[in-house]
């Protein structure tokens, strides 16, 4: 199968699964995303914490909720998990720290938020009612992520203890960036790698969604309150570029119709 992925069943432990953004004011954002994106949006209400998912047709592709006092707007990256309290333990064994400890999210999932020994934030999904995203590796989907710390040695080092990933060298990218994947796979989930150029930015993942054009999608988030970070370029995986929502989340876009990418729907 190319194309549409769409997911149905929990995510196998360590891949990811989801992203969320945490932004001062949920509403704002919305019409950026769903010019750029093409997301619908569902939830939203008290019921939910003003937590809105963003959908591509029915299925889920990514969240947006309220943040807290004193956080960032920023976009967090979720790996999948089938024991979150195991998972915690392991990040903090194997020298990560806990951000927020494992809790419910009513029916639909426990998760925790932790940092990896270089800085990076990351959350964990243990999947109830929600899975994550169903909808990935498409255009609006999750198709890409990659660490950037100032010490990747020592971030693989810890993603392999906690999550089991094997990395590959990837020398023509930069000495010390590299693929990871799981152990019974091939087909790399993403990057670790550098902070290519940067000196004043910590370590942080960093979310790519899936675009028809990302020239399109550049010129919409423009139109739409937002900026361009990194301009568009060509690159071996598709044409991409960095964008900014309104109110300063960063992720990427990346050109693809979903046929180089592994079939996920299970």
């Amino acid at each position: 199968m190319s194309g549409m992925s769409v997911r149905t069943s929990p995510w196998p432990p360590g891949v990811p699964c989801w992203a969320d953004l945490t932004v001062p004011d949920v509403d704002a954002v919305l019409p950026f995303y769903e010019a750029v994106l093409g997301w619908t949006f569902a939830g939203g209400g008290p019921e939910y914490g003003g937590y809105v998912i963003g959908q591509v047709g029915e299925t889920p592709a990514a969240g947006i909720g309220p943040q807290q006092p004193g956080a960032a707007t920023a976009w967090t990256l979720y790996f999948a998990s089938d024991d979150v309290e195991a998972t915690a333990k392991a990040v903090t064994d194997s020298g990560g720290t806990l951000l927020l400890p494992p809790g419910d999210v009513g029916p639909l999932g426990r998760l925790c938020v932790a940092a990896d020994p270089t800085g990076a934030a990351f959350g964990v999904w243990q999947a109830g009612q929600h899975i994550g995203a169903g909808h990935v590796n498409a255009p609006g989907g999750l198709t890409w992520e990659d660490l950037r710390s100032p010490d990747p040695a020592t971030a693989q080092a810890f993603y392999t203890a906690v999550f089991g990933h094997v990395i590959d060298a990837m020398p023509e990218a930069a000495p010390d960036y590299g693929l990871f994947h799981l152990p019974h796979e091939q087909a790399p989930l993403g990057g670790m790698g550098p902070i290519f150029g940067r000196d004043d930015v910590s370590a942080h993942w960093l979310v790519y969604f899936g675009v028809a054009d990302t020239a399109g999608a550049v010129e919409a988030a423009q139109n739409a309150g937002g900026s361009v970070t990194n301009p568009l370029f060509e690159s071996p995986y598709g044409r991409m570029a960095g964008l900014a929502d309104p109110a300063g989340g960063r992720f990427w876009v990346v050109e693809t119709d979903g046929s180089s990418q592994p079939d996920r729907s299970d």
